[in-house]
């Protein structure tokens, strides 16, 4: 039987391991931590979906060498995270290990095997000095993008709030055995979760909200509902959305939709508000520079100018910093 481990099995990633486990095609493990773990330890696991409540008894532990070389690891630790666990999860790694990043942002192996000029560019703003390339491997690597949101409701419980979709892929864009695999794992535990041969497309999709709506968020204190519909906030967001679109085009995205229909996507989710508003408030880390600081630097590797992303990037930062306890992801 496959073995998968979801490490850091928070909202999302307790998400997807229930899934997984209630579908009982694979040998689920999840590392969690704190209140969270004790509470899935001394009871199960509880996912509420839909109307529905599921309960699963996967394999759990806050050590990954308890649980044994695994033949997928899903990561769901947020992308400044991603540094500080990489010897954590060696234990977990055999010679064909595949990792699932399942981050928000452009990831750590965006240019590997991604073809022309910059292929093999580590992108410092989400991998300082290659430490990922290096410890982890970009070989191992598979990328999705996730458009589901959850949060936990109580320590062991999950609640899912929007979303069913996490495409896969290989940086190649190759349909390789092992991405089938693991998409038809997911697919079977009910994930709509194909096998993109152009994900980078869908991962500037998905960032092209993130990268803009997050830091606004954080400076005005807006849910989705009112940034998208407000005249103001709205301009400040096609302004970097365009110049973003101008800098991933140059690095060879081909973008489905326009920036107003990007931005009506968001607005229809209503009053939500963006994960990065939430832990300013909670005074920890953001994902600023994993979702706007990278796109910063692709343009400038690009030579696009980017006046708008750098203005919201500066005042975010600073009310990043200024939240007490919080900071940037570096």
């Amino acid at each position: 039987m496959t073995r998968i481990c979801v490490f850091g099995a928070g909202a999302i990633g307790g998400y997807v391991g229930a899934r997984l486990a209630h579908a009982g095609e694979a040998e689920v493990s999840l590392v969690a931590r704190g209140a969270h773990l004790a509470a899935m330890q001394q009871n199960v696991l509880v996912l509420k979906q839909g109307g529905e409540i599921f309960t699963v008894h996967p394999k759990l532990s806050a050590d990954p060498a308890k649980l044994g070389v695994q033949d997928y690891v899903i990561v769901t630790v947020k992308a400044h995270a991603l540094t500080g666990v990489i010897d954590t999860l060696q234990p977990l790694l055999g010679p064909d290990t595949a990792i699932l990043f399942a981050q928000n942002g452009v990831p750590w192996w965006y240019f590997y095997k991604h073809g022309g000029p910059h292929d093999g560019r580590i992108i410092e703003s989400v991998d300082p000095g290659g430490k990922i390339w290096k410890g982890m491997g970009p070989q191992r690597a598979l990328g999705c993008v996730v458009w589901q949101a959850a949060e936990i409701e109580a320590p062991g419980i999950i609640a899912h709030r929007y979303g069913d979709r996490m495409p896969v892929g290989e940086p190649s864009g190759e349909t390789t055995p092992r991405a089938k695999r693991l998409s038809q794992l997911l697919v079977n535990a009910g994930i709509k979760s194909p096998v993109r041969a152009s994900l980078r497309d869908e991962i500037w999709l998905k960032l092209w909200g993130n990268m803009s709506f997050n830091p606004v968020s954080v400076l005005t204190d807006g849910t989705l509902e009112q940034l998208a519909t407000d005249p103001g906030t709205r301009r400040v967001i096609l302004a970097m959305m365009e110049e973003s679109r101008k800098a991933g085009e140059a690095l060879g995205v081909t973008f489905s939709i326009d920036p107003s229909s990007r931005i009506d996507m968001a607005a229809k989710v209503g009053a939500h508000r963006t994960s990065m508003l939430q832990d300013v408030e909670a005074g920890r880390p953001t994902e600023l520079d994993a979702l706007l600081g990278v796109v910063i630097e692709l343009a400038e590797i690009a030579n696009i100018e980017t006046p708008a992303l750098k203005l919201v990037y500066d005042l975010a930062k600073f009310r990043c910093l200024a939240s007490p306890g919080a900071g940037t992801s570096h």
